[in-house]
């Protein structure tokens, strides 16, 4: 088929028609930027549903009780770490500890389910690693196809670039994370694997990689296919990844707007609005997957992440994870179990020139545990540890729990390093081992 032509204004025009997004703190603050992309359209497009006015609520009231039908009941927690979790009306939820990647609690946190535009965090992390390792360049200049444009349509979530242009790497990269944009979601998979199905079995490769073992990407948009799959633990180790691994690109995700070929268009995550704690990390929205959302917040020394996965509107995706964020930094705090340095335990040395080594903290260990709760520990040393044992050598292992729950662990290794004793010591040391001595 020939390539559709689109006039530049009727495309700006239908592009700047904005989305309201309702959330339970009220509307968003008049300066924030318009919704441009995210307008109902078929079960196809990966996109966000206008919330309804006061008027047209008043006007058709069948259609609020339709909404009220249709909520979820609520799902209690089926794993937490602290008494009172929340019960959320979504199918599956999930509170992760960032520093220890703890589940604080979860809701079906292994079940498959559509991610709509979470998907793209696997995207934008792709390109966010290309970037560290020097495979792509933030100027390098990304060409837009007529599979990846969207062709002026306000259907579905787009960046809204014209078809055979160019767009910078970082122009694409804020457009997958800011905007949502499906159309520089396919143009940078195109760019880096050739094709969509290239760019897949780079996802899925990547995903295998971190340990997202009920995940099954299809494409890098999030468009639904019967086969693309994500689960609410695999989303948080996602996220735990981009905060960890792509920290000079993290600061992307707290962006509340993004202007590109003249539009303008805002971040669909509502708390970075509303709540300073929230940094990141992005929305998702398609009728069969629902409302979805994953968050990053950091309070003082604490980061969470949360996952929400299909509620039934964009006010109680946010909502949910406001309760949510309210209840972990409410229930846990941080503890230090062992001090940086301090010697934890002795460990016998087979056939060295000394009988033992000191064995301390590989790196700080600070772990999340419920609050008012004490913290136990427990040592186990590799079993038959013989020299020679490098200094830093792992030689065991911490494991930390509360309430009898394991909260952590964390690697013992070699203070010092220990040299192999010579033959006639070994020889005597043997003759001993023999007699139990």
């Amino acid at each position: 088929m020939d390539a559709i032509s689109v006039n530049p204004t009727q495309m700006k025009i239908s592009s700047l028609l904005p989305i309201v997004i309702s959330i339970a703190a009220g509307a968003l603050a008049p300066s924030a930027a318009s919704f441009a992309a995210g307008h109902p359209s078929a079960k196809s497009a990966s996109h966000h549903k206008a919330a309804p006015t006061k008027a047209a609520s008043k006007a058709a009231p069948h259609k609020k009780a339709a909404a009220t039908a249709n909520a979820l009941p609520p799902l209690a927690a089926d794993s937490a770490l602290a008494a009172n979790p929340p019960a959320l009306p979504a199918k599956a939820w999930l509170l992760m500890d960032f520093d220890s990647g703890q589940i604080l609690a979860s809701a079906n946190a292994d079940e498959a389910l559509p991610p709509a535009s979470l998907t793209k965090m696997m995207t934008s992390y792709l390109v966010e690693q290309a970037l560290r390792s020097g495979k792509l360049k933030t100027t390098d200049l990304v060409s837009v196809s007529e599979n990846a444009w969207c062709r002026g349509s306000s259907t579905e979530s787009c960046m809204y670039l014209p078809l055979n242009s160019q767009a910078t790497v970082i122009d694409i990269l804020r457009g997958i994370i800011i905007q949502s944009g499906n159309d520089a979601s396919k143009a940078i998979a195109e760019h880096m694997a050739g094709s969509e199905d290239g760019f897949a079995k780079l996802m899925n490769a990547e995903a295998q990689r971190l340990g997202m073992t009920h995940t099954h990407f299809v494409n890098p948009t999030g468009l639904p296919d019967p086969a693309h799959k994500s689960s609410a633990r695999d989303l948080a180790i996602l996220a735990r990844a981009i905060i960890r691994d792509s920290a000079d690109y993290y600061p992307l995700y707290a962006e509340r707007e993004f202007k590109y070929n003249g539009i303008k268009q805002g971040n669909r995550n509502a708390l970075l609005y509303t709540d300073p704690t929230v940094d990141g990390l992005k929305t998702g929205h398609t009728e069969e997957a629902g409302y979805c959302l994953v968050t990053s917040s950091k309070r003082n020394d604490m980061r969470l992440i949360t996952v929400i996965l299909n509620t039934n509107s964009a006010q109680s995706r946010a909502s949910e994870t406001r309760t949510m964020l309210d209840w972990g930094f409410g229930s846990f705090e941080k503890a230090t179990p062992i001090q940086p340095g301090a010697v934890v335990t002795s460990a016998k040395v087979g056939f060295g020139k000394a009988d033992t080594v000191a064995a301390v903290l590989g790196t700080p260990w600070m772990l999340t545990v419920p609050r008012g709760q004490q913290v136990q520990t427990t040592v186990e040393i590799k079993p038959g540890l013989e020299a020679p044992v490098a200094k830093g050598a792992v030689i065991g292992k911490v494991i930390a729990t509360s309430n009898g729950k394991p909260v952590g662990e964390t690697q013992l290794v070699a203070q010092a390093e220990v040299e192999r004793a010579g033959f006639l010591l070994r020889g005597w040391q043997q003759v001993m081992k023999l007699f139990g001595k």
